[in-house]
Protein backbone atom coordinates (compact mmCIF):
# COMPACT_ATOMS: atom_id res chain seq x y z
CA UNK A 1 0.00 0.00 0.00
CA UNK A 2 1.41 3.77 -0.93
CA UNK A 3 2.32 6.30 1.97
CA UNK A 4 -0.89 8.17 1.02
CA UNK A 5 -3.48 5.53 1.22
CA UNK A 6 -1.62 4.09 4.36
CA UNK A 7 -2.22 7.47 6.04
CA UNK A 8 -5.66 8.02 4.23
CA UNK A 9 -6.07 4.26 6.49
CA UNK A 10 -4.98 5.16 9.27
CA UNK A 11 -7.14 8.59 9.56
CA UNK A 12 -10.05 6.42 8.64
CA UNK A 13 -9.53 4.14 11.46
CA UNK A 14 -8.43 7.01 13.86
CA UNK A 15 -11.77 8.78 13.32
CA UNK A 16 -13.80 5.42 13.72
CA UNK A 17 -12.46 4.53 16.72
CA UNK A 18 -12.68 7.71 18.37
CA UNK A 19 -16.48 7.95 17.17
CA UNK A 20 -17.04 3.85 18.77
CA UNK A 21 -15.04 5.21 22.12
CA UNK A 22 -17.24 8.49 22.42
CA UNK A 23 -20.36 7.23 21.56
CA UNK A 24 -20.80 9.93 19.32
CA UNK A 25 -20.77 8.77 15.29
CA UNK A 26 -21.17 12.51 14.47
CA UNK A 27 -17.85 13.60 16.01
CA UNK A 28 -15.07 15.18 14.09
CA UNK A 29 -11.16 14.79 14.58
CA UNK A 30 -8.69 17.63 13.96
CA UNK A 31 -5.11 18.11 14.33
CA UNK A 32 -4.12 19.28 18.08
CA UNK A 33 -0.36 19.18 17.83
CA UNK A 34 2.67 18.46 15.67
CA UNK A 35 6.38 17.77 15.77
CA UNK A 36 5.82 14.40 18.01
CA UNK A 37 7.79 12.14 16.21
CA UNK A 38 5.32 9.42 14.98
CA UNK A 39 2.77 9.87 17.64
CA UNK A 40 0.12 12.58 16.74
CA UNK A 41 -2.12 14.17 18.77
CA UNK A 42 -6.52 15.00 18.08
CA UNK A 43 -9.00 17.26 19.37
CA UNK A 44 -12.34 15.88 19.01
CA UNK A 45 -15.00 18.49 17.20
CA UNK A 46 -18.71 18.28 17.95
CA UNK A 47 -18.17 17.14 21.41
CA UNK A 48 -19.01 18.84 24.59
CA UNK A 49 -16.64 18.71 26.40
CA UNK A 50 -13.58 18.34 23.97
CA UNK A 51 -11.27 15.46 24.09
CA UNK A 52 -7.72 14.79 22.89
CA UNK A 53 -7.00 10.95 20.69
CA UNK A 54 -3.51 10.02 21.10
CA UNK A 55 -2.42 8.04 18.06
CA UNK A 56 0.29 5.87 18.40
CA UNK A 57 0.74 3.65 15.28
CA UNK A 58 2.05 0.10 16.04
CA UNK A 59 5.54 -0.52 14.59
CA UNK A 60 5.87 3.01 14.51
CA UNK A 61 5.62 3.96 18.40
CA UNK A 62 4.62 1.89 20.84
CA UNK A 63 1.72 3.20 23.24
CA UNK A 64 2.69 1.19 26.51
CA UNK A 65 5.35 2.57 27.54
CA UNK A 66 3.40 6.13 28.02
CA UNK A 67 0.94 4.04 29.35
CA UNK A 68 3.05 2.38 32.00
CA UNK A 69 4.74 5.52 33.29
CA UNK A 70 1.37 7.73 33.25
CA UNK A 71 0.01 5.08 35.70
CA UNK A 72 2.72 5.22 37.75
CA UNK A 73 2.71 8.88 37.91
CA UNK A 74 -1.06 8.95 38.46
CA UNK A 75 -1.11 6.70 41.37
CA UNK A 76 2.03 8.71 43.30
CA UNK A 77 -0.17 11.84 42.94
CA UNK A 78 1.32 13.44 39.84
CA UNK A 79 -1.25 15.32 37.82
CA UNK A 80 -1.21 13.59 34.56
CA UNK A 81 -3.73 13.55 31.31
CA UNK A 82 -6.44 11.38 32.22
CA UNK A 83 -7.03 8.18 30.00
CA UNK A 84 -10.71 8.08 29.32
CA UNK A 85 -10.23 5.13 26.87
CA UNK A 86 -7.64 2.63 25.77
CA UNK A 87 -6.82 0.06 22.66
CA UNK A 88 -3.60 -0.80 23.14
CA UNK A 89 -3.34 -3.15 20.12
CA UNK A 90 -4.78 -0.09 17.61
CA UNK A 91 -2.67 2.44 19.37
CA UNK A 92 -5.35 4.46 20.59
CA UNK A 93 -5.78 6.31 23.41
CA UNK A 94 -8.96 8.78 24.16
CA UNK A 95 -8.00 11.19 26.66
CA UNK A 96 -8.97 14.30 28.48
CA UNK A 97 -8.20 17.79 26.79
CA UNK A 98 -6.11 19.65 28.81
CA UNK A 99 -6.80 22.96 26.95
CA UNK A 100 -4.77 24.96 24.67
CA UNK A 101 -1.68 26.76 26.08
CA UNK A 102 1.25 25.41 28.01
CA UNK A 103 3.23 26.73 31.24
CA UNK A 104 5.87 28.08 28.58
CA UNK A 105 3.35 29.74 26.45
CA UNK A 106 1.14 31.72 29.12
CA UNK A 107 4.60 32.68 31.73
CA UNK A 108 6.06 36.04 31.87
CA UNK A 109 8.03 38.28 34.43
CA UNK A 110 5.05 39.02 36.39
CA UNK A 111 3.34 35.62 36.87
CA UNK A 112 6.31 33.52 36.82
CA UNK A 113 7.36 33.23 40.62
CA UNK A 114 3.73 31.34 40.72
CA UNK A 115 4.24 28.81 37.88
CA UNK A 116 7.45 28.14 39.02
CA UNK A 117 6.08 27.15 42.70
CA UNK A 118 3.43 25.07 40.82
CA UNK A 119 6.36 23.36 39.11
CA UNK A 120 8.68 23.00 41.59
CA UNK A 121 5.71 21.29 44.18
CA UNK A 122 4.93 18.77 41.13
CA UNK A 123 8.15 18.10 40.52
CA UNK A 124 9.16 16.99 44.02
CA UNK A 125 5.59 14.91 43.95
CA UNK A 126 7.21 13.26 40.65
CA UNK A 127 10.55 12.55 42.42
CA UNK A 128 9.23 11.22 45.57
CA UNK A 129 7.35 8.15 43.86
CA UNK A 130 8.93 4.67 44.00
CA UNK A 131 9.74 3.54 40.84
CA UNK A 132 8.68 -0.25 39.57
CA UNK A 133 12.41 -2.67 39.78
CA UNK A 134 12.69 -2.55 36.35
CA UNK A 135 12.68 0.88 35.50
CA UNK A 136 15.71 2.04 33.48
CA UNK A 137 18.18 4.07 34.60
CA UNK A 138 19.92 7.18 33.38
CA UNK A 139 23.56 5.41 33.67
CA UNK A 140 26.82 5.30 31.33
CA UNK A 141 25.56 4.23 28.18
CA UNK A 142 22.95 7.00 28.36
CA UNK A 143 25.13 9.94 29.42
CA UNK A 144 27.45 8.63 26.52
CA UNK A 145 25.38 8.80 23.57
CA UNK A 146 24.39 12.43 24.80
CA UNK A 147 27.81 13.77 24.91
CA UNK A 148 28.23 12.10 21.52
CA UNK A 149 25.32 14.71 20.26
CA UNK A 150 27.36 17.48 21.04
CA UNK A 151 30.70 16.36 19.11
CA UNK A 152 28.99 15.06 16.40
CA UNK A 153 26.03 17.23 15.67
CA UNK A 154 27.53 20.39 16.88
CA UNK A 155 30.32 20.87 16.29
CA UNK A 156 31.41 18.59 13.18
CA UNK A 157 28.07 18.92 11.24
CA UNK A 158 26.87 22.50 12.33
CA UNK A 159 30.70 24.45 12.76
CA UNK A 160 32.56 22.04 10.31
CA UNK A 161 35.62 21.47 12.06
CA UNK A 162 37.35 18.44 13.43
CA UNK A 163 38.58 18.42 16.90
CA UNK A 164 42.75 18.39 17.11
CA UNK A 165 44.41 16.47 19.19
CA UNK A 166 44.21 18.85 21.69
CA UNK A 167 40.57 20.01 21.51
CA UNK A 168 39.46 16.43 21.74
CA UNK A 169 41.23 15.33 24.91
CA UNK A 170 39.70 18.45 26.59
CA UNK A 171 36.31 17.62 25.21
CA UNK A 172 36.71 14.49 26.47
CA UNK A 173 37.93 15.04 29.57
CA UNK A 174 35.37 17.72 30.60
CA UNK A 175 32.49 15.05 29.34
CA UNK A 176 34.01 12.52 31.86
CA UNK A 177 33.76 15.09 34.26
CA UNK A 178 30.44 15.86 34.00
CA UNK A 179 29.64 12.43 33.65
CA UNK A 180 31.19 11.34 36.58
CA UNK A 181 28.99 14.00 38.47
CA UNK A 182 26.08 12.85 37.05
CA UNK A 183 26.12 9.43 38.15
CA UNK A 184 27.29 10.14 41.89
CA UNK A 185 24.06 12.26 42.53
CA UNK A 186 21.28 10.36 44.16
CA UNK A 187 19.06 8.77 42.15
CA UNK A 188 15.41 10.00 41.78
CA UNK A 189 12.58 9.32 38.94
CA UNK A 190 14.18 11.64 36.11
CA UNK A 191 11.44 13.32 33.44
CA UNK A 192 14.49 14.42 31.40
CA UNK A 193 12.43 17.21 29.99
CA UNK A 194 10.79 18.74 32.88
CA UNK A 195 10.45 21.98 31.37
CA UNK A 196 7.14 24.78 30.90
CA UNK A 197 6.62 23.48 27.59
CA UNK A 198 5.73 20.06 28.80
CA UNK A 199 3.59 21.46 31.64
CA UNK A 200 -0.23 22.39 31.52
CA UNK A 201 -1.94 25.06 34.04
CA UNK A 202 -4.70 23.40 34.55
CA UNK A 203 -6.38 22.63 38.59
CA UNK A 204 -4.16 20.71 40.32
CA UNK A 205 -1.51 20.79 38.35
CA UNK A 206 0.30 21.73 36.38
CA UNK A 207 -0.22 18.65 34.78
CA UNK A 208 2.69 16.86 33.24
CA UNK A 209 3.20 15.77 29.53
CA UNK A 210 5.70 13.58 27.50
CA UNK A 211 6.85 11.91 30.47
CA UNK A 212 7.70 8.01 28.39
CA UNK A 213 11.26 8.47 28.71
CA UNK A 214 11.50 8.70 32.63
CA UNK A 215 14.27 6.96 34.27
CA UNK A 216 16.25 6.63 37.30
CA UNK A 217 18.33 9.38 37.33
CA UNK A 218 20.78 12.50 38.80
CA UNK A 219 18.50 14.27 41.45
CA UNK A 220 19.31 17.99 39.89
CA UNK A 221 18.73 16.87 36.34
CA UNK A 222 15.12 17.98 36.26
CA UNK A 223 15.24 20.96 38.57
CA UNK A 224 17.74 22.37 36.25
CA UNK A 225 15.31 21.55 32.91
CA UNK A 226 13.09 23.53 34.90
CA UNK A 227 14.55 26.62 35.57
CA UNK A 228 17.31 26.67 32.78
CA UNK A 229 15.07 25.74 30.07
CA UNK A 230 16.46 25.58 26.33
CA UNK A 231 13.68 27.70 25.77
CA UNK A 232 13.43 30.35 28.07
CA UNK A 233 15.57 32.62 29.61
CA UNK A 234 15.44 34.11 33.68
CA UNK A 235 18.08 36.42 35.54
CA UNK A 236 20.84 34.02 37.20
CA UNK A 237 19.45 35.69 40.51
CA UNK A 238 15.49 34.63 40.18
CA UNK A 239 17.31 31.06 39.05
CA UNK A 240 19.10 30.71 42.39
CA UNK A 241 16.32 31.66 44.10
CA UNK A 242 13.92 28.76 42.53
CA UNK A 243 16.71 26.52 43.39
CA UNK A 244 16.93 27.21 46.55
CA UNK A 245 13.17 26.76 46.73
CA UNK A 246 13.71 23.70 45.02
CA UNK A 247 15.79 22.42 47.48
CA UNK A 248 13.86 23.36 50.79
CA UNK A 249 10.85 21.70 49.45
CA UNK A 250 13.11 18.53 48.71
CA UNK A 251 14.70 18.51 51.91
CA UNK A 252 11.04 18.61 53.46
CA UNK A 253 9.71 15.96 51.65
CA UNK A 254 12.54 13.48 51.89
CA UNK A 255 13.67 13.56 48.33
CA UNK A 256 17.67 12.54 48.77
CA UNK A 257 19.32 16.10 47.72
CA UNK A 258 22.23 16.90 49.07
CA UNK A 259 23.73 19.73 51.17
CA UNK A 260 22.52 22.73 49.43
CA UNK A 261 26.32 24.16 47.90
CA UNK A 262 27.15 20.16 46.96
CA UNK A 263 23.11 20.88 44.93
CA UNK A 264 24.18 24.30 43.75
CA UNK A 265 26.86 22.82 41.85
CA UNK A 266 25.29 19.66 40.97
CA UNK A 267 22.72 21.77 39.17
CA UNK A 268 25.15 23.52 37.74
CA UNK A 269 26.68 20.93 36.45
CA UNK A 270 23.63 19.07 35.19
CA UNK A 271 23.16 22.30 33.14
CA UNK A 272 26.43 22.24 31.38
CA UNK A 273 25.77 18.67 30.64
CA UNK A 274 22.00 19.11 28.97
CA UNK A 275 23.04 22.20 27.60
CA UNK A 276 25.81 20.49 25.21
CA UNK A 277 23.49 17.62 24.45
CA UNK A 278 20.78 20.04 23.12
CA UNK A 279 23.03 22.27 21.35
CA UNK A 280 23.74 18.63 19.34
CA UNK A 281 20.03 17.90 19.55
CA UNK A 282 19.35 20.89 17.76
CA UNK A 283 21.91 20.84 15.54
CA UNK A 284 20.97 17.24 14.07
CA UNK A 285 17.05 18.37 13.91
CA UNK A 286 18.24 21.44 11.62
CA UNK A 287 20.65 19.10 9.13
CA UNK A 288 18.90 15.84 9.46
CA UNK A 289 15.25 16.94 10.08
CA UNK A 290 15.03 19.92 8.57
CA UNK A 291 13.72 22.26 11.52
CA UNK A 292 16.26 25.06 11.82
CA UNK A 293 14.48 27.18 14.14
CA UNK A 294 15.54 25.35 16.92
CA UNK A 295 19.10 26.15 16.59
CA UNK A 296 18.09 29.97 16.89
CA UNK A 297 18.05 29.22 20.55
CA UNK A 298 21.87 28.18 20.21
CA UNK A 299 23.69 31.90 21.52
CA UNK A 300 21.77 31.47 24.27
CA UNK A 301 23.15 27.53 25.45
CA UNK A 302 26.20 29.69 24.75
CA UNK A 303 25.59 32.64 26.93
CA UNK A 304 24.65 29.91 29.98
CA UNK A 305 28.23 27.91 29.00
CA UNK A 306 29.65 31.32 29.54
CA UNK A 307 28.19 32.03 32.54
CA UNK A 308 29.00 28.28 34.63
CA UNK A 309 31.71 27.35 33.20
CA UNK A 310 34.30 29.78 34.30
CA UNK A 311 33.17 29.22 37.68
CA UNK A 312 34.96 25.76 38.06
CA UNK A 313 38.53 25.30 37.90
CA UNK A 314 37.94 21.42 37.25
CA UNK A 315 35.71 22.26 33.80
CA UNK A 316 38.84 24.46 32.79
CA UNK A 317 39.11 21.90 29.89
CA UNK A 318 35.95 22.88 28.34
CA UNK A 319 36.22 26.24 28.97
CA UNK A 320 39.22 26.40 26.91
CA UNK A 321 38.02 24.58 24.49
CA UNK A 322 35.04 27.12 24.15
CA UNK A 323 36.94 30.03 24.13
CA UNK A 324 39.59 28.26 21.31
CA UNK A 325 37.62 26.68 19.22
CA UNK A 326 33.64 26.58 19.62
CA UNK A 327 32.76 30.67 19.73
CA UNK A 328 35.01 31.44 17.12
CA UNK A 329 33.88 29.03 14.86
CA UNK A 330 30.32 29.43 15.69
CA UNK A 331 30.77 33.06 14.54
CA UNK A 332 31.52 32.43 11.69
CA UNK A 333 28.71 30.05 11.22
CA UNK A 334 25.89 32.72 12.39
CA UNK A 335 28.02 35.52 10.28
Amino acid sequence: MSEPATHDARAAQRLAWARAALHQPDAGLERASTDAGFRSYWRTVGTVPSRIVMDSPPGQEDVRPWLRIRDVLEAGGVRVPQVLARDVDTGFLLLEDLGGPTVAQVIDAGNADAHMAAAIAQLVRLQSIPLPADAPAFGEALLQRDAGLFEDWFVRRHLGIELDCGDSERLELAQRRLMDNALAQPRVPTHRDYMPRNLMPVDGGPAVLDFQDLVLGPVAYDPVSLLRDAFLSWPEPRVDGWLRDYHARAVAAGVPVPALDLFLRDADWCGVQRHLKILGIFARLHHRDGKPRYLADAPRFLAYLDAVVPKYRALDPLRELLDRTIKPAFAKVAA
